[in-house]
């Protein structure tokens, strides 16, 4: 086992009903509340498909995450399988990649609960709410491990109900009648309107790059393995169920959306859910679906200023990022990696009062080209650590990915096609353009870091 993780100190504080919830809520998102309507009007109903493929290469890049997992269960993840494997470089590069993605997300989700508290209370500043979420939520990263489990477990808790009542309330209108004087509704509405694929291939391919960026935030359960209670059992756990799980929710709540709707209505005139519950009879509709999107908003940012925290933690474990960073708290938390990234995310705050809405989806294109990056990264990281081991090593590797090589080699295709495909939608393009230069400035700073010795060693970790 490799220094920089040897050197790890952080608690294992989470349970494995926290790391199956966090995996869970890590890839069910705003997207599905308010962003899936984007997504059915590029594909049409065939954008269930997408979603089932989308949804076999997270599995594969899931297994071969978790196959390094569960026999190097460390809190930096690919980013230290990276370094491990690929070379010091890869980890500087992979560890600030996805520290910056998590930024970026984090200052659109705490935009995102500033909307969304606005439908209740209208005069209060976007940037006010900003600044009480950017607070509150480091407050609970600063606590401990346990702490941010709990708080995640029931952020994601919140999400999971919301979209399980609207599948039950859904058949419900659909088998039954309900709300809709006792008439079963047909399934027509997949196929009436300009057929099951009404635009075409084409459309299957371009609803891929929204399906797969809807899908960020998956990985996360990586992140967890270095403060789980037992990574043995409860990594293969959480992502063998996290899989299915998401394309049950996924496919069954825009499956029942498009058998109650026309595909190409959907998102004209409010969010689908809205009103399915309205449909029922439910009081306080609007109400209740706002609550849910500020929690699935709360639970992203929540998870994003772990991430970023844990990353810079073993980013300094590795020699790629300042040793300032390499010290815990006496509650064993990341401390200064967690206030760091909170300080950066201030930006969001002042973005409220001068960056128009138009901004964060341009934001969004360069957080899928980042998330898109880690995948890749973990993919390759994963041939290499297969390469490392010897054939009797192999045999007891307790979570092997399957079909491997094959499963990988096609999973690292789908993902070069979703780049390449970006290149056709004008909001996403931008990523395309900011990327290089982000990768530039990585390798200038590694050049520059690594040269002049800033990043001095790090033997040990300290505690504050």
């Amino acid at each position: 086992m490799g220094k920089n993780h040897q050197s790890e100190k952080l608690q294992r504080g989470l349970d494995n009903r926290h790391i199956q919830l966090i995996a869970l809520g890590g890839a069910i998102g705003v997207g599905l509340f308010y962003g899936s309507s984007a997504t059915i009007q590029m594909a049409g109903p065939s954008v269930l498909l997408s979603y089932l493929v989308g949804g076999l290469v997270i599995f594969t890049i899931m297994r071969a995450l978790g196959e390094m997992a569960v026999d190097e269960p460390v809190s930096g993840s690919f980013s230290s399988y990276a370094h491990r494997y690929l070379g010091p470089f890869a980890g500087y590069f992979t560890g600030w990649t996805y520290w910056f993605m998590w930024v970026v997300v984090g200052m659109a989700e705490i935009t995102v609960v500033g909307v969304y508290v606005n439908y209740w209370f209208p005069d209060i500043p976007q940037w006010l709410t900003a600044l009480a979420v950017l607070v509150v939520i480091t407050l609970i990263n600063l606590a401990n491990v346990k702490a941010f489990g709990e708080f995640e477990f029931w952020f994601a808790l919140v999400k999971v109900v919301a979209i399980i009542g609207m599948i039950i309330l859904g058949l419900g209108i659909i088998l039954f009648g309900f709300g809709n004087g006792g008439q079963p509704i047909a399934f027509e509405n997949l196929w009436s309107h300009g057929g099951f694929v009404p635009n075409g291939i084409k459309g299957i391919l371009m609803s891929l790059v929204l399906v797969m960026f809807s899908f960020g935030g998956v990985e996360l359960v990586g992140i967890t393995a270095g403060e789980a209670k037992n990574p043995e059992k409860s990594i293969p756990s959480a992502i063998n169920n996290v899989v299915w799980r998401i394309l049950i929710f996924y496919i069954g709540a825009l499956g029942i959306m498009m058998i109650l709707y026309p595909w190409n209505k959907i998102g004209t005139t409010g969010s689908p859910f809205v009103l399915i519950f309205d449909k029922v009879g439910i009081p306080g509709a609007a109400h209740i679906i706002n609550f849910v999107v500020i929690t699935a908003a709360l639970s992203a940012f929540n998870s994003g200023l772990f991430s970023s925290g844990r990353m810079l933690y073993n980013l300094s474990l590795q020699n790629n990022g300042p040793q300032y960073f390499g010290k815990l708290s006496k509650s064993g938390s990341p401390r200064r990696g967690v206030l760091f990234s909170s300080f950066i995310l201030l930006v969001a705050v002042v973005l409220n009062y001068i960056v128009p809405e138009k901004v964060f989806l341009y934001i969004s294109s360069v957080a899928t080209v980042a998330v898109i990056t880690s995948w890749t990264i973990i993919l390759i990281a994963q041939l290499k650590f297969r390469q490392s081991k010897t054939e009797k090593e192999i045999e007891k590797l307790a979570f092997k990915i399957p079909l491997y090589p094959f499963s990988t080699y096609l999973a690292l295709t789908f993902l070069a096609l979703v780049i390449i495909l970006m290149a056709f939608i004008p909001e996403m393009r931008i990523a395309l353009y900011v990327a290089p230069i982000w990768f530039l400035i990585l390798y200038i700073g590694y050049k520059k870091g690594h040269r002049d010795g800033s990043h001095a060693s790090v033997s040990r970790t300290t505690k504050e």
